[in-house]
């Protein structure tokens, strides 16, 4: 199992929106809207990097109102 956070910058007053979009995706642990340089905080899970990849990219980037991502991969030391 990947885990990754990504951290999502938004359209001003489009937060909530976006946090409850994403809540909904397949892959998607957690979701928290948070204060700061970024808005809505994510928790996901995959089976693979790649798996992880095309959740951040096909799925979470084609939500309306997110200007910018970063993720950001779990390691376990």
């Amino acid at each position: 199992m990947v885990q990754a956070y990504i951290l999502i910058q938004t359209e001003v007053g489009k937060a909530a929106d976006v946090a409850v979009t994403i809540k909904d995706i397949k892959g998607v642990a957690q979701v928290e809207a948070v204060t700061g340089p970024y808005d809505v905080i994510v928790l996901t899970q995959a089976s693979s990097v790649d798996e992880l990849g095309k959740l951040v990219v096909s799925k979470v980037q084609s939500v309306p109102g997110i200007t910018r991502t970063l993720t950001c991969s779990v390691v376990h030391l």
